[in-house]
């Protein structure tokens, strides 16, 4: 073998270790010395705060279909009036058995507005209307289950006024005029005696 050869050799051995100790070696060996601080950092970070929530009183229909019945929920807290509005109207919207809602299933909340006046303003979903069932006790109960939500629990919203995919519209159905805000009517719900 020539010098040259035996240099060659020589220069590929130490290539391939410089190579082996760069990519394997030393990402292995800093790993192994840096993992249990890693590890004891990680297991230090302790679970997520907890989100802050407030109990607001929702509406549903009453067992004997006739009222609306307050039931009392736990919704997340948010900061400005409008974005609680909409925490509140997102959990009246959500399903909630046993209760049964006033609203029909599958409407969407589109957006909320609150005016300085304390007129709230509540885009909701076509389904509004299209899965509406009717009558005119129903369209009462859809209608103020809304208008309660936020009434009651926002002093800062003394009116409601319900739109349609962003739009005003006369009626649900029918009976009750939406084209005003309407102010808070507990005439339809049930009081517990006990």
């Amino acid at each position: 073998m020539s010098r040259r050869h035996a240099a060659f050799a020589a220069v590929t051995v130490f290539g391939i270790a410089a190579a082996w100790f760069l990519f394997v070696g030393l990402p292995r060996w800093y790993s192994a010395r840096s993992g249990p601080a890693a590890t004891a950092t990680g297991t230090t970070a302790g679970p997520a705060a907890p989100v802050r929530k407030i109990t607001a009183t929702l509406f549903y229909v009453a067992e004997d279909g006739m009222a609306l019945a307050p039931v009392q929920r736990e919704v997340p807290f948010r900061e400005n009036v409008a974005e609680q509005a909409r925490a509140i109207v997102e959990a009246q919207l959500a399903p909630a058995a046993p209760q049964v809602s006033a609203i029909p299933a599958g409407v969407v909340l589109r957006d909320v507005f609150v005016t300085e006046r304390g007129d709230a303003f509540v885009s909701l979903s076509a389904d509004i209307m299209t899965t509406h069932p009717g009558g005119s006790l129903h369209e009462v109960f859809t209608v103020y289950t809304i208008v309660n939500a936020l009434t009651v629990n926002l002093p800062a919203i003394t009116r409601v006024q319900i739109l349609v995919e962003g739009k005003e519209v006369d009626t649900l159905a029918g009976h009750v005029d939406l084209r005003h805000p309407l102010s808070k009517s507990l005439e339809w719900v049930v009081h517990d005696t006990q």
